[in-house]
Protein backbone atom coordinates (compact mmCIF):
# COMPACT_ATOMS: atom_id res chain seq x y z
CA UNK A 1 0.00 0.00 0.00
CA UNK A 2 1.52 3.73 -0.50
CA UNK A 3 1.72 5.99 1.63
CA UNK A 4 -0.81 8.36 0.32
CA UNK A 5 -3.31 5.54 0.65
CA UNK A 6 -2.62 5.19 3.97
CA UNK A 7 -3.06 8.54 4.65
CA UNK A 8 -6.28 8.97 3.50
CA UNK A 9 -8.96 7.44 6.35
CA UNK A 10 -10.97 4.64 5.52
CA UNK A 11 -14.28 6.73 4.36
CA UNK A 12 -12.28 8.61 2.24
CA UNK A 13 -11.02 5.70 0.61
CA UNK A 14 -14.53 4.33 0.19
CA UNK A 15 -15.47 7.26 -1.26
CA UNK A 16 -13.09 7.33 -4.10
CA UNK A 17 -13.81 3.66 -4.97
CA UNK A 18 -17.35 4.04 -5.46
CA UNK A 19 -16.32 7.13 -7.59
CA UNK A 20 -13.69 5.42 -9.51
CA UNK A 21 -15.52 1.74 -9.47
CA UNK A 22 -19.40 3.00 -10.39
CA UNK A 23 -19.38 6.05 -11.94
CA UNK A 24 -22.94 4.96 -13.61
CA UNK A 25 -24.98 5.70 -10.39
CA UNK A 26 -24.34 9.44 -11.33
CA UNK A 27 -24.62 9.49 -14.86
CA UNK A 28 -27.98 7.89 -14.35
CA UNK A 29 -29.34 10.39 -11.42
CA UNK A 30 -28.51 8.87 -8.80
CA UNK A 31 -25.98 9.17 -5.71
CA UNK A 32 -24.39 6.79 -3.15
CA UNK A 33 -23.32 8.03 0.27
CA UNK A 34 -21.87 6.60 3.12
CA UNK A 35 -24.25 6.48 5.59
CA UNK A 36 -22.06 4.86 8.74
CA UNK A 37 -18.87 2.89 9.25
CA UNK A 38 -18.13 0.60 11.97
CA UNK A 39 -14.29 0.02 12.02
CA UNK A 40 -14.77 -2.25 15.11
CA UNK A 41 -17.21 -4.77 13.17
CA UNK A 42 -16.11 -4.07 9.43
CA UNK A 43 -18.95 -3.17 8.43
CA UNK A 44 -20.27 -0.28 6.05
CA UNK A 45 -23.62 0.90 5.44
CA UNK A 46 -24.11 2.33 1.48
CA UNK A 47 -27.73 4.41 0.85
CA UNK A 48 -28.18 4.75 -3.07
CA UNK A 49 -30.75 7.90 -3.82
CA UNK A 50 -32.12 9.65 -6.20
CA UNK A 51 -32.74 7.50 -9.35
CA UNK A 52 -31.56 4.54 -7.85
CA UNK A 53 -34.73 4.24 -5.73
CA UNK A 54 -37.07 1.97 -7.55
CA UNK A 55 -34.55 1.05 -10.88
CA UNK A 56 -34.89 -2.52 -11.61
CA UNK A 57 -31.47 -2.53 -11.74
CA UNK A 58 -30.38 -1.17 -8.36
CA UNK A 59 -30.37 -4.93 -6.51
CA UNK A 60 -27.17 -5.61 -9.27
CA UNK A 61 -25.53 -2.54 -8.25
CA UNK A 62 -25.90 -2.83 -4.56
CA UNK A 63 -24.51 -6.59 -5.08
CA UNK A 64 -21.39 -5.49 -7.22
CA UNK A 65 -20.66 -2.77 -4.66
CA UNK A 66 -21.09 -5.58 -1.61
CA UNK A 67 -18.31 -8.38 -3.28
CA UNK A 68 -15.82 -5.57 -4.84
CA UNK A 69 -15.69 -3.26 -1.50
CA UNK A 70 -15.46 -6.72 0.61
CA UNK A 71 -12.62 -7.56 -1.60
CA UNK A 72 -11.37 -3.88 -2.19
CA UNK A 73 -10.83 -3.45 1.17
CA UNK A 74 -9.43 -5.82 4.02
CA UNK A 75 -11.07 -3.48 6.71
CA UNK A 76 -14.37 -4.31 5.31
CA UNK A 77 -16.55 -7.77 6.37
CA UNK A 78 -19.94 -6.83 5.68
CA UNK A 79 -21.70 -3.98 3.36
CA UNK A 80 -25.23 -2.59 4.11
CA UNK A 81 -26.80 -1.23 1.33
CA UNK A 82 -30.51 0.80 1.27
CA UNK A 83 -32.20 2.57 -2.11
CA UNK A 84 -35.46 2.77 -0.05
CA UNK A 85 -34.98 3.21 3.79
CA UNK A 86 -34.90 -0.34 3.89
CA UNK A 87 -31.39 -2.01 4.40
CA UNK A 88 -31.07 -4.94 1.95
CA UNK A 89 -30.83 -7.42 4.98
CA UNK A 90 -33.73 -5.95 6.45
CA UNK A 91 -37.50 -7.21 6.68
CA UNK A 92 -39.53 -5.29 4.32
CA UNK A 93 -36.58 -4.67 2.20
CA UNK A 94 -37.23 -6.75 -1.00
CA UNK A 95 -40.22 -7.82 -2.63
CA UNK A 96 -42.49 -9.94 -0.71
CA UNK A 97 -45.72 -11.21 -1.84
CA UNK A 98 -48.56 -11.57 0.45
CA UNK A 99 -49.22 -15.47 -0.54
CA UNK A 100 -51.84 -15.96 2.44
CA UNK A 101 -54.91 -16.69 0.27
CA UNK A 102 -52.81 -18.24 -2.63
CA UNK A 103 -54.79 -22.06 -3.78
CA UNK A 104 -51.73 -24.06 -2.62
Amino acid sequence: MSSQASEKSLEERIELFMRRNFPQIQMHGGSAGIEAIDEETGEVWISLTGACSGCGISPMTIQALKSRMVMEFEEIDAVHASTGGYYDDEPGAGFEPDVSDAPF
